[in-house]
């Protein structure tokens, strides 16, 4: 039997028997109950200089390779979004190459990406609301041009600058008066951006979330769905319920996905959001299992599948939520995805050895390892680094 050596925030050590890795395959046929996008992060070079404010310097086989690991799961992708360190290391550069070369993998794959669009390549903090159109509207574009699916990602340029709703209303008609293809909306919490506050011209979801409405309605035929990234279950619930036919709600709520996507399947609301996660990265065999059980009618097996895991996204989006990055590429070097520990802009050490050994823990007892040897090794070998008998 072969033991876990766990660290405790009071520096108190524990053990726990190491789990097998779950009994899961790959689908055969494409899943169907449910569209499902795994929010994947970046794998940047060991020898790079991975420290703040440096350019991202990407190890490209590692990062494309993870998501050719994703698509081998049925799962589609969500490039160059918040889980990739937009605004948070991944300079505007390093992004389009990596919505280039991501939309490339998808075509060779036969997978479905999808790629965040928004204001971030330019410099300037403040600029005008036609400014913020013009940005939007080059990124979207260049998108277009690689072929990935646009998801109009909430812009810190944006909240800076409206007034009202109205602004909110103005730039959103124009940039999706542009659009080629229909894309996704992406509302993006302040637990995950502080800088978003206020965001669609409100303060509270309800006022906030009837401009959303709004602007879906101003621009029939424009969008594809909404991602909800706000970690509330209610608010999706929701909009979800007022969306037009057509307009897919995808959740982007790491801590409550499994009801929110189980809906009336499993008896626990109407209707269901489809996924948009980057907890779906950090667990793509389990995700990928969970969804096979609703395709063959199981909602027993999803829940029993998908239930243990919501508590291991809660420890890696936990407060301050925007480190969640650093969980997701921990768990991307345990399961043997990356060679090391290492993140663009040294986000690797944005969490607390004991909070990354809740992680391992949560995520042995959910399944989520999918090497538990591997894992173990490469686990007591980081304790050992830091001082911890293992």
């Amino acid at each position: 039997m072969t033991m876990l050596r766990l660290l405790s925030d009071d520096g108190v050590l524990s053990d726990a028997t190491l789990n097998d890795t779950g009994t899961y395959t790959r689908p055969i046929a494409p899943l169907r109950s449910r569209v499902a996008f795994a929010a994947a992060h970046v794998v940047p070079k060991v020898h790079a200089d991975n420290t703040p404010g440096q350019p991202a310097d990407i190890d490209w086989d590692a990062t494309l390779a993870f998501r050719r690991n994703v698509y081998s799961w049925g799962l589609g992708v969500a490039d160059a979004m918040d889980t990739a360190q937009r605004n948070m290391g991944l300079d505007a550069a390093a992004t389009r190459e990596l919505i280039a070369r991501s939309a490339e993998v998808a075509r060779e794959e036969g997978g479905s990406v999808v790629v965040g669009v928004n204001t971030d390549h330019v410099a300037e903090s403040h600029i005008s609301l036609g400014a913020v159109i013009d940005a939007y509207k080059e990124q979207l574009h260049f998108t277009e041009e690689q072929g990935a699916g646009p998801v109009l990602m909430a812009s810190r340029h944006l909240a800076r600058v409206a007034t009202d709703a109205a602004d909110y209303r103005r730039v959103y008609r124009e940039v999706l008066q542009s659009a080629t293809v229909p894309v996704v909306l992406h509302w993006l919490g302040t637990a995950f951006d502080p800088e978003l506050r206020g965001y669609f011209g409100a303060e509270d979801w309800q006022s906030a979330s009837a401009v959303l409405l709004d602007i879906i309605e101003e621009n029939p035929g424009k969008i594809a769905g909404v991602k909800m990234s706000l970690l509330n279950a209610e608010s999706e619930i929701s909009v979800r319920s007022r969306l037009p036919e057509r307009v897919r709600m995808f959740t982007g709520d790491d801590f409550n996905y499994v009801d929110l996507i189980g809906g009336d399947t499993v008896g626990r609301g109407s209707s269901h959001s489809d996924a948009l996660l980057g907890a779906f990265a950090a667990i793509t065999p389990v995700a990928s299992a969970a969804i096979q059980a609703l395709d063959a009618g199981d909602p027993e097996a999803y829940l029993r599948i998908l239930g243990p895991t919501e508590e291991l996204s809660r420890q890696v989006f936990a407060a301050p939520t925007f480190y969640y990055k650093t969980g997701v590429a921990f768990l991307s070097w345990l399961n043997g995805h990356q060679p090391a520990f290492q993140m663009i802009a040294g986000l690797h050490s944005a969490r607390s050895l004991p909070h990354l050994s809740r992680i391992v823990e949560l995520a042995n007892a959910s399944l989520a390892l999918e090497d538990p040897e591997l894992a173990h090794t490469r686990w007591h070998a980081m304790l050992r680094l830091n001082g911890v008998d293992a």
